[in-house]
């Protein structure tokens, strides 16, 4: 028997449940008016700093979000300067993740595997399933064309972001490792002879993945996950749970601060299993639907393929398109967000380029996969009813299109959509974490603090429509991509020297097969 004292370990564990315990009521009590006196406080600020970071430009007719520009035009030219790595590394990230190179004495938290989940789980989300039906309600079929290919670009800044931010990283006195855009922006260009530059981005960033992870990952996650909720309990009119959102809110909240107070390891482990079920899962449903409208299938591909070309499919013609598909998979898969690499960071390796090969599949899972999922289901019933989505927003549009051949169908989508929140939730409840402790210092009572208030969060953003706070996180997550892609710019050379001497050595055959 371990004679460890575990007593002051366990209560440190139940003071998050303690402090919803406290928090609930009042969050019940006041949710009638606070979000109103919130909104109405903070929606000049949002108004304006949105205005900023979603500035756009007019080209040939169509509305172009500088943002998405210095998003894809990064990916773009990472997928030139390291030779199409998306896809010549493909194979190679596969035997990785699959323990052909792994060992457990290499330093780090978890296993390729493990990050890659946790990776996954913080982009697949409620945008799968929902964004990509506002995606095509907007541009038409051939939005998913252009999600597709912004999701094969994304490979490669995902591949750049994830590999420097293992190089980069910091291992910790007690055995963890931080790692992510904070400290590659710091250290790395502290290697380039800007110090002054990498310590001004690497606090800037860090301040923002932690007010942005409670709107992004937390408070919208929450949100949507009880809208799903009470859709299948009996809808606004019918069920019991209709306006008690501060109970599903601390329900959720208790079940997340169970496994983010573990750290890393913990959601490793959890997203490991829900990952890959949550994915198959949804990926099965939506095969099943298609394989009804197999006489659609056709119909899709060309809707699909011809409409990412119209020029008279939208205002602004094919470049709104574009536009339009660009748009949703950068808000999907988060390619050049750098928030992936903290996860990828804490992979077990003595190889650091290795994360980046494996980092270039979670684009592939979340946009190339999954979206291609949703929008294939949706577009094959439009060939049954053009009409069908009038009316519908997001979501929902999701919903009738499953529910047309399989009448409760709409009660997996609503699984999935928990799922997605809640894997969502965890793995930006550790972004923001790693973010608060690069600026505050690596601390138990610091991780604590943090992880505290993300709970709150959490009950708050099920409880009050809080859609001016929503807007001005998400700001600030796109935001952080202007320092991170500079910083890719940067140390793009440093990281493509690296990776030669990386690949002469696995052709050399320098790498023992470990599986």
């Amino acid at each position: 028997m371990n004679s460890v004292d575990n007593r002051p370990f366990k209560r440190w564990r139940s003071i998050p449940l303690v402090a919803l315990a406290l928090f609930a009521p009042a969050v019940a009590f006041a949710s009638s008016s606070v979000d109103e006196l919130i909104n109405s406080s903070v929606q000049p600020l949002t108004a304006f700093v949105s205005s900023v970071i979603f500035f756009s430009i007019p080209v040939f007719g169509a509305e172009l979000p500088l943002v998405v520009l210095w998003l894809v035009g990064g990916a773009l030219f990472f997928t030139f300067y390291f030779g199409f790595i998306n896809l010549r590394g493909f194979k190679h990230a596969i035997d990785l993740v699959s323990g052909k190179y792994s060992s457990s004495d290499h330093p780090g938290e978890v296993s390729h595997f493990q990050a890659l989940a946790t990776a996954v789980s913080g982009t697949v989300g409620i945008s799968n399933i929902g964004g990509v039906a506002v995606a095509i309600s907007v541009g038409g079929p051939g939005a998913t064309f252009w999600i597709i290919v912004a999701g094969v670009l994304g490979m490669s800044t995902k591949f750049v972001e994830c590999a420097l931010g293992t190089w980069y990283r910091r291992e910790n006195a007690d055995g963890s490792v931080s790692g992510g855009p904070m400290y590659y922006l710091e250290r790395g260009l502290r290697e380039r002879g800007l110090p002054r530059l990498g310590k001004f981005m690497s606090k800037f960033y860090a301040a923002g993945i932690v007010i942005g992870c409670m709107g992004i990952g937390n408070m919208f996650q929450s949100n949507q996950a009880y809208v799903q909720f009470v859709n299948v309990t009996g809808g606004a009119e019918g069920s019991w749970f209709n306006d008690k959102g501060w109970l599903f809110g601390v329900a959720i909240a208790a079940i997340v601060a169970i496994v983010i107070i573990g750290g890393i390891k913990s959601i490793a482990r959890v997203t490991a299993k829900i990952v890959p079920f949550m994915a198959i899962f949804y990926v099965v449903c939506a095969l099943v639907i298609i394989s009804m409208n197999y006489e659609a299938v056709p119909f899709a591909f060309d809707a699909i393929v011809g409409g990412a070309f119209d020029p008279d499919s939208i205002a602004g013609g094919a470049l709104g398109v574009m536009i339009v598909g660009f748009q949703r998979a950068v808000f999907s898969n988060e390619a050049g967000i750098g928030s992936a690499a903290i996860a990828h960071s804490a992979v077990k390796t003595n190889e650091p380029i290795t994360e980046g090969f494996v980092s270039l599949l979670e684009p592939f899972i979340d946009t190339v996969v999954i979206c291609t999922m949703t929008a294939l289901v949706i577009v094959t019933t439009l060939y049954y009813e053009p009409q069908f989505a009038q009316g519908l927003q997001g979501i929902e549009m999701t919903s009738y299109a499953f529910a047309r051949n399989i009448s409760w169908s709409p009660y997996t989508i609503a699984i999935a959509g928990i799922l997605f929140a809640f894997s969502t939730m965890i793995s930006w409840a550790y972004y923001g974490l790693k973010g608060w402790t690069y600026l505050v210092g690596e601390s138990r009572g610091a991780g604590l603090g943090f992880n505290i208030v993300f709970c709150l969060f959490v009950v708050l953003g099920s409880s009050i429509q809080l859609t001016a706070v929503l807007d001005f996180s998400d700001a600030l997550v796109f935001v952080i991509c202007v320092p991170n892609i500079l910083g890719l710019y940067i140390l793009a050379p440093t990281l493509k020297r690296r990776l030669i001497r990386y690949q002469d050595r696995l052709a050399s055959g320098e790498f023992r097969n470990l599986k």
